[in-house]
């Protein structure tokens, strides 16, 4: 979850530079949802104690 946050705030930041200013805020909303999701996420198996699975 966080790569993909990661991947849209890079996009945004390189749409930015070159002045897609539409493109760039709204892969910078997705990045915020995105982050916020994974956040809940990340806590609620923290306090649940859940584990993911052996690879």
């Amino acid at each position: 979850m966080f790569g993909w946050a990661i991947s849209f705030l890079l996009i945004a930041i390189i749409a930015g530079v070159f002045g897609f200013s539409g493109i760039a805020g709204t892969a910078t909303g997705i990045a915020k949802i995105l982050f916020i999701i994974g956040l809940v996420v990340f806590l609620v198996l923290l306090v649940t104690g859940r584990r993911t699975p052996p690879l």
